[in-house]
Parts: structure tokens; sequence; C-alpha cells
């Protein structure tokens, strides 16, 4: 994936929050979501840093792919110098339930008060919200509407809180579709399926929250060629369809990982392989699924260099 130098010439500075999806080593094996913690241990990590970084993914992350300091991100919670470029990480929740607890609330508002006023002039990405607690809703007792109405709350009290602190230049990104991680096709009923083969009701899920999120965030002041595996692991244990135990994770001794992640979507079974957040991050930022496009924010911040 080509990246336009612009880019990183006019942003020098990216700040990213979010959940697993965006954490680049705050979570540790004893500290992960109910079911995957292991992340410390290999085989996390394996593709690109070939040891683990705390990330859940077998390499890179979406955000890794956009900051242009990808290859260096080794140490979350420090400003990584390089030329004069910078990414700071903060990881906003971490324990199932994820939004169900107060102070993920409190987490954000500090966030976006501490944000100096070179990060006020910075790229802030704020990473998806909400994936791991739709997933796990399957069999339980709480409502999807209630998950999709504090994720919405959560996400939207933060974008308040950095705008009124100054913020210019925000992503906000929405839900995959949770239909499709082996997570949700291990929890869910082998009728509830879609087109796609993913389940249906966590993909409508998911459609939902992103139609009512992308208004609440407007109100602030393809082919992924090589992937043959959409559904099946490529770290878990138990082959078959999914190869997936929730029993035995990704990490645990019991568990392998496959021999080409690169043909694979889901790496553990709710996170992704690097492959996947490199086609994820391409088409952020070079194709139409951000809304408006990158070439959009970058022409601002290049009308206010000027």
């Amino acid at each position: 994936m080509e990246i336009a130098p612009i880019f990183f010439i006019l942003l020098k500075n990216i700040y990213a929050f979010g959940d697993s999806y965006t954490d680049t080593g705050n979570t540790h094996s004893n500290s992960g979501p109910s079911g995957f913690m292991f992340v410390s241990n290999l085989p996390y990590g394996r593709t690109f840093f070939h040891r683990p970084t705390n990330r859940y993914s077998d390499g890179r992350l979406v955000i890794d792919f956009v900051a242009p300091v990808a290859a260096a991100l080794s140490r979350p919670h420090v400003a990584i110098d390089h030329g004069q470029r910078q990414l700071r990480g903060r990881r906003l929740d971490g324990h199932r339930p994820q939004l169900l607890r107060e102070e993920q609330h409190d987490a954000q508002h500090h966030a976006a008060v501490d944000l100096d006023a070179a990060g006020l002039d910075a790229l802030i990405w704020v990473g998806e919200i909400g994936a791991n607690d739709y997933a796990y809703s399957f069999g339980s007792s709480v409502p999807s509407q209630s998950i999709q109405n504090l994720a919405i709350n959560s996400v939207t009290a933060f974008l308040q809180a950095l705008m009124k602190k100054g913020a210019k230049y925000v992503v906000v990104q929405g839900l995959p579709s949770t239909g499709c991680l082996t997570l949700s096709m291990y929890l869910a009923p082998p009728n509830d399926r879609d087109i796609a083969g993913c389940v249906g009701t966590a993909n409508k899920q998911s459609s939902s929250h992103n139609t009512v999120l992308k208004p609440k965030r407007d109100q602030q002041p393809k082919s992924h060629g090589g992937i043959t595996e959409p559904y099946k692991v490529c770290c878990g244990h138990g082959g078959g369809a999914y190869n997936f135990d929730y029993l035995n994770a990704c990490g645990s001794p019991s568990a392998s990982s496959c021999g080409t992640p690169t043909r694979y979507i889901n790496w553990d079974g709710v996170h992704l392989t690097e492959a996947m957040n490199r086609a994820m991050a391409n088409a952020f930022l070079n194709e139409t699924y951000a809304q408006p496009p990158f070439t959009h924010l970058l022409a601002r911040k290049h009308k206010s260099s000027a």
C-alpha cells in the first residue's frame, strides 16, 4: 500500500484512541478481554515484529499503516519521534463488558482534556468502539440496542470533548462487519446467516450502528487479493470450519497458528490479521470508505498551513 508523502508532511502527529482494534500495546495477557488472555505470547506479532507486542493481530493494525512510524510502534503511551513525526496511543477500554463501565467515559474525557497544543493540530484517530461488545452479546441478557446506545453515546461524548478543546482533524472509525468475526459465527445459531455466509443479525447491528454514528459524527463543529479463508481463524484450536475454541484461544498452549496468515481475515476469532488490517487501511486512505475522503482532510490541513 502506498500512501501519498503529503499525508506525512502535513500531519506530523497522530493521536490514536480506541479498543483492542487500535491498541498498539497497552494491554497485556493478564488484562486482556475475556477469553483472549494470551496477547503477550507468540504467535501474536509473528508476521511483522517477529515477537509479541501486545497487539491483537499477527502483525500490524490499521493505525500502524496509517501512521508514518508504523515500523517503530513498540511502546504505547510514548511519543516516538522520527524526524518530527509522532504517534501517541491510548486504550479506552479493555475488559468485557467494555462499554458497561463508568470509568471508560472518564478515560475518554481526560484523554481529550490532556491534549496539548500540538495534539490539537494533529490527526486524532478515534478507532472503532463496540465490536467486541456486540460479538459477546449473543446468548446474554444485554439487548443489542443498549450496547448501541452506550457505544454511540460514548463516542459522541468523546468527540464533543475533543471539539470543545479545539481539535481540528478527527477521523472516526465505524464498526467492521462483526457478523463475519469467527466469534460471532461460533456463538450464533447456524441458521442465522446472510448472503455472505456471515451472521445476519450481527451484520445488521453493525450496519445500524454505523448508520446512527455517521450523523452523530457529522453534527460535530473490494477485492482483497490472496484471502482464501474468510471465516476460519489463523490462530486457534480445533480445526473444522472455524478452527476456534473459546476455551483454547490463540496463544494458549493448545492453540497453533496457520502457515500463511495473509490468506486469512480472522486472526484469533475477534481480531484481524495484518493482511486484513492493511487492506482496511488502504480502503480508508486510498479508496471511498472514508466519508469525507482523506483528501478532504488533507486539503483543509494544507490550506491552514499555507
